[in-house]
């Protein structure tokens, strides 16, 4: 990094040292922060589409089959709702992770795109990507972030700030992918709605055909371009989200195993503790058991 690419850090990570750890509110609508640690069911979950910028430590994002690396050089977007397993780190002087994340509406990044010169709509078909910071969008997140010390400012000038942030990218290496989802009849808006469909009735049984016939494609299309954006195909994209969710139930709730299973959609819970297994790594009994036993040490 550059002398003026750590002074920019330095003064975003002095703008987001808010008390506290975990998930932290800003104050700002669809912009929030993470600092510390972070319960690890809580990293493999469904993320919202968003803009991540890692001010300190670094970050693993697996999604499907792909998996990322990012930390303070770089940030993440991503344009569709994504199952994923994040696993975040302490910096090399061992100072706690600190990250701030943009949620994207596709009504406003519209907006903004109607502003701007025509421009590819065309993201090669992946929804998540990882991109080098510039020197713009880090000043743009400056001053975003220092509105939260001048809250009486924030109804008037953060909607600004943030179409400041969205042209940058839109500039940048993502463009295409936001420009994807802000316009209504791409292929990545219709099968943004489908991904709508599985995230509210994961519990359901999954009609393909259904799904292809709401994003208006033929089945093979409907697979071929689900797989390229979300590194999974629609059944193991239901199965994660059933599953994640399952984890919540008995790490949050406590939930038993069968409970969990039958609550997410699941018939068989031997089915269940198999495909659980083969997710995280261990049975789901054993598997909720140690991340209660790590949260009550901490």
């Amino acid at each position: 990094m550059d002398k003026k690419h750590n002074e920019q850090m330095d003064r975003l990570r002095a703008l987001a040292a808010l008390p506290g750890n975990g998930r932290l509110e800003t104050g700002i609508a669809r912009v929030t922060m993470v600092r510390g640690a972070i319960a690890e069911h809580e990293l493999a979950t469904v993320y919202e589409p968003m803009i991540n910028l890692i001010l300190q430590g670094s970050k693993t994002m697996t999604v499907g089959e792909q998996t990322f690396d990012y930390d303070p050089a770089t940030y993440f977007v991503m344009s569709v709702e994504l199952p994923a397993v994040g696993v975040i780190r302490a910096d090399a002087a061992g100072r706690p992770y600190l990250a701030v994340a943009l949620t994207l509406v596709p009504s406003i990044l519209a907006e903004l795109i109607a502003d701007l010169p025509p421009g590819c709509a065309d993201s090669g078909g992946n929804a998540f990507s990882v991109a080098a910071v510039t020197p713009e969008l880090l000043d743009a997140w400056t001053r975003m972030l220092d509105l939260m010390t001048r809250p009486g400012d924030i109804a008037a000038l953060a909607p600004a700030y943030e179409r400041e942030i969205l042209y940058r990218v839109l500039q940048g290496p993502h463009g295409a992918m936001l420009r994807a989802i802000a316009a209504p009849d791409s292929t990545m808006a219709r099968l943004a709605s489908a991904i709508t469909w599985i995230r509210r009735d994961f519990h359901l049984p999954l009609r393909v055909e259904a799904l292809a016939a709401r994003a208006a494609m033929s089945v093979s299309a409907f697979h071929r371009h689900f797989k390229a954006a979300t590194s999974l195909s629609p059944v193991q994209y239901q199965k994660r989200i059933r599953l994640m969710h399952a984890r919540t139930l008995m790490v949050a709730k406590g939930s038993s195993v069968a409970a969990a299973a039958y609550d997410v959609g699941y018939e068989s819970a031997t089915q269940f503790s198999r495909e659980y297994a083969r997710l995280f790594g261990m049975a789901p009994l054993r598997d909720a058991a140690r991340m209660l036993a790590h949260t009550r040490n901490r």
